[in-house]
């Protein structure tokens, strides 16, 4: 069977482009380099007749080889997916012990001594008291709180709608497929007819759910049969009871309620009916088409996004708010989530990690989005419908890239195709994505191009004839001051990534152990040098109260909630070992400052940052750098 760390070497070798280093494994599991061998050769074992096998390749690490789809497929499916029920794996980090514990305490029917937890879990006493500490916190969160008893232990209290809440987020790991083995009593094959029974009612009542509120749906009603057969039962308000039994959907869930019932011979009280009505009121999705979008579209919420928007707008400058499509999503989007927000119903995201990683800039957008809705509505918006608000607003960010593309631009050169060929290559290394070089051509055949699509051109010789593009005379052989011309053409308002490091700001294999450490050090040496306003330490906490920016791959992206600073640069600090960040392992620390009231476009920066945080490579790579020279090599990618 995988252990935990197991786990983690086998998802980082599934995704990763190039072969890891046993120490970049290391430091994910927070062990030795010998360990992380050991782990390895150990997985290897298991993989043995699985269809896999973890290959060593001499001086660059690890890579997984899959020889056999279908057999290393059933693999995955027995084993990756297999959870902890019967303690057979002891978690290792801080997460995995609280999110254990929290199981521990859910599905608990009595008090747990706090003794018998630690030595379950080979702690100490004083270490398990503070993950109750932090356990206590998660659980504030939906209004539960631990009741402690002398002599007894501790047991969890709270509303039976916020304890399922609960439930759902803990027990059904959001990373996992949504059926695990938690719920004895109900089998896969119990889940799929429950499936089948909700599938068999929306399509009858044209109620429409996308693929998330259908999984979230499915594990709650398992949930309810689960909690119905223990005697809980939910308590909802008569007033708010009333309401919900008048609602069309109320109607649907007594449909699908009825067949339950039947499968599992029992019976739900109206409550547990009006909770399911809830799910199907909070996340139904109107028809796409434009008649239907007019309708949903009230002012209510048409003010509501205009707002979000425009707060957006006015902090990064994404030049969004005119775009009708993402107008229509968010409203479409927010009308069912007023009604979810209204229960304190929480819409489970398990593209969260995902969004976080991949789209940095977007979940920033979500989040200034959320506290703008937060100040119109006084209704809390967390983690989860961050994401959520992230994906709308990443989509109309990637359809503003369609729109826009790169410059295009053609060479002319007199010195013959090799030297042609020569700045082509150079072009296309300096500026990538930035530039589309569509072509090479020689002086004499110029007068003859369709200029139409083409943005300017670079020639090597001087160009006499009139055209109707501007012209970048350069030299043969392109230096560093022919490169800035051409730069300054393809960016506009745009500037280069590396443009906002300087040497003085970069920090390399510090070794703080914290990341409270790490801040006040970076924030101590911004002071020195008169860069940032004396609150900015305190804004970079009120940020990561809202949700923390360790984004996965051991890179945070730390900033303050609101700018701080009279320009825009990024002051980076690399690490001995990776600390601790909320939940999640650091070494690459990249403390972001935008100018107040800024107008620049810092969707390249973002995007560099993604493609630092999904490459495993060229973390460790950073990591590794003893001198700012090599840091910018990698860095500069």
């Amino acid at each position: 069977m995988l252990n935990s760390r197991m786990k983690i070497i086998l998802r980082e070798l599934m995704t990763a482009e190039a072969p890891i280093s046993s120490n970049y494994l290391a430091n994910l599991n927070q062990v030795s380099s010998r360990t992380a061998r050991q782990d390895i050769k150990d997985l290897n074992g298991i993989l043995s007749g699985s269809g896999a096998l973890i290959e060593s390749v001499m001086g660059k690490g690890y890579r997984l080889g899959i020889n056999h789809d279908k057999l290393f497929r059933d693999f995955l499916k027995e084993t990756l997916h297999d959870s902890d029920k019967g303690n057979q794996e002891i978690p290792r980090t801080p997460e995995e012990r609280i999110n254990y514990l929290i199981k521990r305490l859910l599905l608990s029917e009595g008090f747990l001594k706090l003794d018998d937890l630690a030595e379950e879990l080979y702690i100490s006493k004083s270490t398990i008291q503070n993950d109750i500490k932090e356990i206590r916190k998660k659980l504030a969160r939906y209004k539960i709180t631990l009741e402690s008893r002398p002599n007894y232990g501790l047991k969890v209290k709270g509303n039976e709608v916020k304890l399922r809440f609960c439930m759902a987020e803990y027990i059904f790991d959001r990373n996992e497929p949504i059926i695990e083995p938690y719920l004895d009593s109900i089998s896969q094959a119990d889940i799929e007819e429950i499936s089948q029974i909700i599938m068999r009612k929306i399509k009858v009542h044209q109620i429409t759910l996308s693929d998330i509120a259908m999984n979230n749906l499915l594990i709650h009603i398992a949930i309810a049969y689960n909690r119905i057969e223990s005697g809980y039962h939910v308590s909802l308000q008569q007033e708010d009871l009333k309401e919900i039994t008048d609602q069309y959907e109320y109607e649907v869930a007594k449909e699908i309620v009825k067949e339950v019932e039947h499968h599992f011979q029992v019976n739900f009280p109206s409550t547990e009916i009006a909770y399911i009505a809830i799910h199907l009121l909070g996340t139904k999705i109107a028809s796409q088409s434009d008649s239907v979008v007019e309708q949903v579209m009230d002012p209510e919420i048409m003010e509501l996004v205009t707002i979000a928007l425009e707060k957006v707008e006015e902090k990064l400058n994404l030049e969004l708010k005119d775009d009708k499509e993402l107008v229509f999503a968010l409203c479409l989007h927010l009308k069912p989530a007023i009604n979810r927000f209204r229960y304190d119903m929480n819409l489970r995201n398990p593209m969260l990690e995902d969004i976080k990683k991949n789209y940095p800039l977007a979940f920033e957008a979500g989040i200034i989005a959320g506290i703008a809705i937060e100040e119109h509505t006084s209704i809390k918006i967390d983690e989860g419908e961050v994401g959520y608000l992230a994906i709308h607003l990443g989509a109309a960010i990637e359809r503003k890239k369609l729109t826009l593309g790169p410059k295009r631009c053609l060479i002319v050169c007199g010195s013959g195709m090799g030297t042609a060929k020569l700045i082509y290559y150079k072009l296309n290394a300096q500026f990538g994505q930035f530039l589309d070089i569509v072509g090479t051509t020689e002086y004499y055949t110029l007068s003859q191009y369709n200029f139409e699509d083409i943005d300017f051109i670079v020639s090597s010789i001087p160009i006499s004839i009139n055209i109707p593009v501007p012209v970048i005379e350069v030299n043969a052989i392109l230096r560093n001051s022919d490169l800035l011309k051409i730069e300054n053409r393809i960016m506009k308002n745009k500037q280069l990534v590396y443009s906002y490091l300087q040497k003085d700001l970069v920090f390399l294999q510090k070794n703080f152990t914290t990341k409270e450490a790490v801040l006040e050090f970076l924030n101590e040496e911004l002071l020195k040098k008169d860069l940032v306003d004396d609150d900015l330490l305190e804004a970079v906490y009120e940020r990561e109260k809202i949700a923390p920016t360790a984004f996965g791959n051991l890179v945070a992206v730390p900033h303050p909630i609101t700018p701080k600073s009279a320009r825009t640069f990024i002051a980076i600090c690399t690490l001995e070992k990776p600390i601790q960040w909320g939940e999640k392992s650091v070494q690459f620390v990249g403390l972001l400052c935008v100018k107040k009231d800024s107008q620049e476009d810092l969707q390249n920066m973002y995007d560099r940052f993604g493609q630092i945080i999904d490459s495993s490579t060229v973390v460790e790579q950073l990591v590794k750098a003893g001198t700012y020279e090599e840091f910018m090599k990698v860095f500069r990618g």
